[in-house]
């Protein structure tokens, strides 16, 4: 497990474009916490690096999936309005992962195990607001002076290759 501290979004959009070349097809990128966290911004910092510095990058919360072509090819997933885990089948998350990567959004949305739905080469990524800032939330403390901070661990593939991420 390593944990990255991101200041603002620009550092978070940094470990994004640092997660980009270690990416390889079949693997998923799960990436959990609230709203507000940063997951879209990882999520684009990812992808613009494996496609164009440029790339529209639009959240999939509506259309719930979008497809990129880089090298590997990436879908990147909002899974937040799935009812049922199996409804990431239905909208190719499976296609996904057989073509290329699957950059995940909610991955909580697949039920308890999620690795039974992904397969084993999963890198998995928690933001969330540093403690000491959550106690000053509850205390009524200003939001805006905020980081967060991003808890990275990796299942199968990832376990070795955690070690060669570097922000």
């Amino acid at each position: 497990m390593m944990i990255f501290d991101l200041p603002d979004a620009d550092a978070t959009t940094r470990l994004g474009e640092a997660i980009a070349p270690l990416l390889e097809p079949g693997e998923a990128v799960l990436l959990y916490g609230p709203l507000g966290m940063g997951k879209s911004t990882l999520a684009r910092g990812l992808i613009r690096a494996l496609t164009h510095p440029d790339e529209d990058v639009p959240s999939p919360t509506f259309t719930l999936v979008q497809f990129y072509e880089s090298d590997p090819p990436i879908a990147h997933f909002d899974l937040y309005r799935l009812t049922r885990p199996e409804e990431a089948f239905e909208v190719g998350l499976d296609e996904a992962l057989d073509e290329g990567c699957a950059l995940i959004e909610w991955p909580e949305r697949l039920g308890d195990d999620p690795g039974r739905m992904l397969g084993p080469d999963r890198l998995i990524i928690e933001i969330s607001e540093p403690v000491p800032q959550a106690a000053a939330l509850r205390e009524g403390g200003d939001r805006g002076l905020s980081g967060r901070v991003a808890t990275v661990s990796g299942a199968g593939s990832w376990e070795a290759k955690l070690k060669e991420l570097h922000v």
